[in-house]
């Protein structure tokens, strides 16, 4: 079983803190072009931070939308959006690392502390209209901070630091409960599986027959 997402999350932004101490290149180009380093961890700590108002808002009667079906392609990832999404993180960016550091670690405390207080079963609405469970909800933010995390090494030329209980919980959201048998037959470790399945880094051909044969699941992302 993975770790409980609430459990993950914690272990991934804590490391993710640890990393953001080591950063001096702030100006470093990313992947998630336009986006610098500084602008990359900007759009992290506001998709945590998104938490503060679904928690403030009156709960949902019940919950429609699981975590995968959070990332389906509809218009949460049409150009609009995106360009909204590219705007706001950059126009956070320009408080420079330092200070966007110590926000990042002033949010995931909140974040965290806010979370660990909800009841068992708690439900939210997201910006997008979407009632999820709160840990539903907090898978995909699991996918956030790990994904733009590998971003964010990549882009620094560091090795990839996603925890193992990021990267237990994302493999068991792609390929489900057997995850551990199916990477063994594919024979790639989890963050390479992850990195793969996100489009960061590409399948060999064998590969990408083997997931398409296992019935992936395929998060659609900006």
């Amino acid at each position: 079983m993975p770790p409980a997402p609430l459990t993950a999350l914690a272990a991934e932004t804590a490391r993710l803190s640890l990393a953001l101490n080591d950063i001096t290149d702030w100006n470093a180009p990313t992947r998630c072009a336009p986006w610098d380093a500084k602008a990359l961890l900007a759009h992290i700590t506001g998709a945590l931070a998104r938490l503060d108002a679904m928690l403030d808002a009156p709960e949902p009667p019940e919950a429609t939308v699981d975590a995968a079906g959070y990332y389906r392609p509809d218009e949460r990832f049409s150009p609009a959006v995106n360009d909204l999404r590219i705007d706001s993180a950059t126009e956070a960016a320009s408080a420079g690392g330092a200070a966007l550091t110590a926000d990042f670690d002033t949010t995931c405390h909140r974040i965290l502390t806010r979370c660990a207080e909800q009841a068992p079963g708690r439900r939210v609405t997201t910006r997008h209209g979407d009632p999820m469970t709160l840990d539903d909800f907090l898978t995909t933010r699991v996918v956030e901070t790990a994904v733009h995390g590998i971003d964010l090494a990549d882009a620094l030329h560091r090795p990839r630091w996603t925890t193992p209980e990021a990267a237990a919980h994302i493999t068991d959201l792609l390929l489900g409960p057997d995850h551990d048998t199916a990477l063994a037959a594919l024979g790639l470790d989890e963050v390479a599986f992850i990195a793969k399945a996100t489009g960061r880094d590409a399948f060999t051909a064998a590969e990408q027959a083997a997931v398409e044969a296992r019935a992936i699941t395929w998060l659609a992302l900006g």
